[in-house]
């Protein structure tokens, strides 16, 4: 038996009956990976790869261990704020992929269910549900949400903040995207802070909130610059890896170690070679279990995510001065707040600067926004000249995906671009 899926079963079933014990159980095998990655790094990985790997780690170990000194975040929540009060931020998304990677997943989506929430809801959602209900994932100091993007969070945050009666603050970002808007937020955001300093019991520095918006503006920079130079630089990844950019574009934005990925993400990327394969545009989140997947974008000189729509907006450029403003700004400009225009409008630069050969959206199970768009953003795109696919699936529930034909429909895609680029090239 796979020793992974040995351990998660184990994980499991342990969590049903003894929840603290489960816990540590997880734990040490975290702690064990992190050793590992240190003394053994993945050496077909750049620098940039080996190096995000420990910190993302580190982050979800001391959320698990530390409880105390946590806050439970919605992913779309500035970090920045959280970097500077000292707290350590996880995510619903980040939680479940870790969940799911260990492959202990199924009890907790059972018990979400037993509770009443429909099978329809966001998987990443119903996991982390389920692991906090059985105390697999303990309480935090407190949590902070929005309503943005995710009509999960409306359920998920509320339902825990009553349930296990945890202290919790609440963003409203409004739909329309002006100055009005950013104001609104940055009002909230000045509150945040003082509601912050109250968990904690600790003063936030005024220089520790610029300092860590600065970072995040630094971070930016390093990342739009590395993107300039994906239509000639051809970095080898893996899914995983792409998925930890999402935490330090998001959770750990306004941290050195963000500045620090970046800066290293930079470096590898100019002395990466120009491959011969095809340049993807990924949409929306990573399925990095899918093996069909895997065994497409895994370490291949063939096939390269140049870039992914999520990751760049939340490494994007801000122009507010203010802290709270700039944070704010960040915010209200989300592609994935307002109209999907604005999400196909980024889609089309991106592929367009990096050169993208083809677009795949993926569509995960329960994210109601992506998939009652999808067909709207590939036919936008389809009519601009990018090739682009619709892989429906779950990026943490494997029950709720074919691996047969999620690996049909990307071999047949992967021939088309082939066959396209191939004809683009007898042309000149």
């Amino acid at each position: 038996m796979d020793i992974i899926k040995k351990f998660g079963e184990m994980v499991g079933s342990t969590s049903l009956k003894d929840a603290k014990k489960a816990r540590k159980l997880l734990l040490l095998g975290y702690q064990l990976q992190e050793k590992r990655l240190l003394l053994f790094p993945d050496k077909k990985l750049p620098y940039s790869g080996q190096y995000v790997a420990r910190i993302v780690m580190q982050n979800i170990i001391k959320a698990l261990s530390k409880p105390e000194d946590t806050a439970m975040v919605s992913i779309f929540v500035p970090g920045e704020l959280l970097t500077a009060a000292g707290l350590t931020p996880y995510s619903v998304e980040a939680m479940s992929c870790f969940i799911a990677g260990t492959q202990c997943e199924q009890p907790f989506l059972r018990k979400t269910e037993e509770e009443g929430f429909p099978e329809t809801m966001c998987s990443y959602h119903r996991v982390f549900l389920g692991a906090s209900l059985t105390g697999l994932v303990p309480a935090p100091k407190c949590m902070v949400y929005t309503n943005l993007a995710c009509d999960g969070n409306m359920m998920t945050f509320p339902y825990l903040k009553q349930k296990q009666e945890l202290s919790g603050f609440y963003i409203d970002v409004p739909y329309e995207k002006n100055e009005d808007s950013i104001q609104y937020v940055a009002g909230q955001l000045r509150e945040l802070k003082k509601y912050l300093e109250d968990m904690t019991g600790k003063k936030i520095a005024e220089s520790a909130v610029q300092q860590a918006v600065a970072n995040s503006k630094q971070s930016a920079e390093y990342y739009s610059r590395q993107l300039a130079l994906r239509k000639d630089h051809d970095p080898v990844s893996t899914l995983t890896n792409e998925l930890y950019a999402i935490f330090m574009c998001h959770l750990l934005a306004g941290s050195k170690e963000s500045v620090t990925y970046t800066k290293l993400l930079l470096e590898d990327v100019k002395k990466a070679p120009k491959g011969e394969g095809l340049r993807i545009l990924w949409m929306h989140m990573m399925p990095f279990l899918q093996q069909p997947v895997k065994e497409v974008f895994n370490y291949s000189d063939q096939m390269h995510i140049s870039t992914c729509d999520f990751v760049a907006d939340g490494f994007q450029k801000v122009h507010h001065e203010d802290p709270y403003e700039a944070m704010a700004e960040k915010m209200v400009n989300c592609i994935y707040n307002g109209s999907v225009g604005q999400r196909i409008e980024k889609a089309k630069e991106l592929a367009q600067l990096t050169e993208a050969d083809g677009g795949i959206l993926f569509a995960h199970w329960g994210c109601k926004g992506t998939i009652g768009a999808s067909g709207l953003i590939k036919n936008s795109l389809e009519a601009s000249g990018l090739p682009t696919i619709i892989l429906d699936g779950d990026g943490c529930n494997p029950a709720n995906t074919s691996d047969g034909q999620v690996s049909t429909r990307l071999q047949a895609y992967m021939e088309m671009l082939k066959e396209a680029k191939s004809h683009d090239t007898l042309c000149l």
